[in-house]
C-alpha cells in the first residue's frame, strides 16, 4: 500500500494551523466539512481581490503570474524567469517553495541593487497584529529560496484619502506600513512552527481541540458548524457577555449545558435570566415592557435602512468603507391600525445620501415615534446631518423621536430560542412571528 501523501504548508495553511491546528488538518484532509462560502464572506473576498489587483498599478512594469494555486510547479518556474529578466520592476503572485511551504507573494518590488521588496496587500485600513505572521513565513519561504529582502510590509487601504470624483489617487488611497524589524524579531520562531504544523500533518488522527470562542478569532472558521455539531443545543457560550474566565470555569466543573449550571454559580443578571428561561423552558416578559411599547404618539414609524461600504470609494467626497445608505423602508402604523409601508431605493449609480435624506424627511414628518432596532439608524442620520447642512436641522430633530427597539428586548425578554442572541433574526424569526 503506498504511503499517505502529506499535504504541503501554504501561507494560507500555515496561518490557519497557528489560529487552530484542528482547522489545518481538515482544510487539508476534510474539506468537505467545510460550511459553504455564505454570500457575505464571497463579497470579502471579491474585495480583497479587487483591492490587490488595484495595489498592482502602483507598479508599472510588473508582471502577473498567472498560473494558479493548483499548478505551483509552473509558477514557480514562471516566477523563477521573471526574477532573472532585469526589465520586470515588479512581480505580482510571486510562486516559491522552501522548507515544505508554498507561497504567493502579491507584490515584490525589484530595487535598483538587486534586494526586493516584499509587500503583503490587505483590505483593511490598518495593519492587524495577526498580519505579522502572514508576512513573516512569506519572508522565510523567500529568503530561504535565495532573495534579498529590503523591506516587508503590509499595504492596506488608507481610511483618510478622499475621493475627488475623478481619477482614484492611488499613491493617497494606499499606505505602506514596513514591518521588517517585528518580521525579523520573529524569524527564528518561523522554523519551529512550521515544524510543529507539519508534525500535525504527520499524524494519523486529527489533534484533539475543543471548540472555543478562539475558533473564530482573528479569522472566522470554516469547519466551527461542523466542530460544534455535538455541543449541548443550550451550550454555555451562548450566555451572553460571558467572560473566558467564566467559561473556563464552567469547562473545571465539566459543564456544558446552560440548564445544569447551579444556582450559585456567578452570573449577571441577564445571564440568570437566560439560564432561569432555558431551565424551565419558559420565556420572560417583563410586566414593565408593556409600558415602554404604549408609550408612543402616533403614527409609528418602523424605519430601517439598508447601506453599502465600498473598499473603494465611489463618490465625491467619500472614504474606503464609508457607509452610503441608499435604501429606506417606512412602515406606518396609524392609531385606527391602518398600517402603511412607503420607500425609497437608489437604482442609479450615483451617490444617493443627498436624495435618500430628502425623502426620508418627507415620509417621518415632524410628528410619531419612530421604532427602530439597534442604534444603526441614528448613527446614519448623524452622517448625513453632518454631511448635508441643509437638512441638518430637520435630521438632527428626527432623533428625539426614536426608540430602540433593540434596548427593550435586552432589557424586558428572552425566549430559550434566542440562543443567546438579541438580533432582529433571533428574536423575530425565532419566536414571535414563528408560523
Amino acid at each position: 500500500m503506498n504511503p499517505r501523501k502529506i499535504p504541503k504548508l501554504s501561507k494560507f495553511r500555515f496561518v490557519a494551523g497557528l489560529q487552530c491546528p484542528l482547522r489545518l488538518w481538515h482544510l487539508c484532509y476534510n474539506p468537505e466539512l467545510a460550511t459553504q462560502v455564505s454570500p457575505v464572506q464571497q463579497a470579502i473576498f471579491d474585495i480583497g481581490h479587487e483591492v490587490g489587483r488595484l495595489a498592482t498599478r502602483l507598479y508599472p512594469g510588473g508582471v502577473l503570474i498567472e498560473e494558479d494555486h493548483l499548478h505551483h510547479d509552473e509558477a514557480t518556474k514562471s516566477t523563477l524567469a521573471a526574477l532573472k529578466d532585469q526589465s520586470v520592476r515588479a512581480i505580482f503572485e510571486g510562486a516559491f517553495l522552501y522548507d515544505g511551504v508554498r507561497v504567493r507573494a502579491d507584490i515584490l518590488e525589484r530595487l535598483d541593487d538587486g534586494r526586493w521588496n516584499l509587500i503583503e496587500v490587505k483590505s483593511s485600513t490598518s495593519v492587524k497584529d495577526y498580519h505579522l505572521p502572514d508576512v513573516a513565513v512569506q519572508y522565510h519561504v523567500l529568503k530561504g529560496s535565495g532573495l534579498r529582502i529590503a523591506k516587508a510590509g503590509i499595504m492596506h487601504l488608507n481610511n483618510q484619502y478622499i475621493f475627488d470624483g475623478k481619477d482614484l489617487d492611488l499613491e493617497s488611497l494606499f499606505s505602506f506600513v514596513d514591518l521588517t524589524e517585528e518580521v525579523l524579531d520573529i524569524q527564528n520562531e518561523i522554523p519551529s512552527r512550521i515544524a510543529e504544523l507539519k508534525e500535525v500533518l504527520a499524524g494519523t488522527v486529527p489533534p484533539e481541540i475543543a471548540p472555543c470562542r478562539a475558533c473564530n478569532s482573528p479569522y472566522s472558521c470554516d469547519f466551527w458548524e461542523h466542530c460544534t455539531a455535538k455541543k449541548p443545543e443550550f451550550w454555555v457560550i451562548q450566555l451572553s457577555g460571558i467572560t473566558q474566565k467564566k467559561l473556563d470555569q464552567l469547562e473545571e466543573l465539566g459543564i456544558e449545558d446552560i440548564r445544569n449550571i447551579p444556582g450559585s454559580f456567578p452570573l449577571s443578571e441577564i445571564q440568570e435570566r437566560i439560564r432561569n428561561c432555558v431551565a424551565s423552558g419558559a420565556d420572560f416578559i417583563a410586566p414593565e415592557i408593556t409600558g415602554e411599547l404604549m408609550d408612543v404618539q402616533y403614527p409609528v414609524h418602523f424605519l430601517d435602512f439598508e447601506t453599502i461600504s465600498p473598499a473603494i470609494p465611489r463618490y465625491t467626497g467619500t472614504r474606503p468603507y464609508q457607509t452610503i445608505p441608499f435604501q429606506w423602508s417606512d412602515h406606518i402604523l396609524s392609531k385606527d391600525g391602518t398600517l402603511k409601508q412607503r420607500e425609497y431605493l437608489c437604482e442609479e449609480d450615483k451617490d444617493p445620501r443627498e436624495e435618500f435624506a430628502g425623502t426620508l424627511l418627507e415620509t417621518l414628518g415632524n410628528r410619531g415615534t419612530i421604532i427602530v432596532y439597534t442604534s444603526y439608524e441614528k448613527r446614519i442620520i448623524e452622517d448625513l446631518a453632518e454631511l448635508l447642512p441643509q437638512y441638518h436641522t430637520e435630521l438632527l430633530a428626527v432623533l428625539d423621536r426614536f426608540k430602540d427597539l433593540h434596548a427593550l428586548v435586552r432589557k424586558h425578554v428572552y425566549h430559550p430560542e434566542f440562543h443567546g442572541s438579541f438580533s432582529l433574526k433571533s428574536v423575530c424569526f425565532r419566536h414571535w412571528f414563528r408560523p
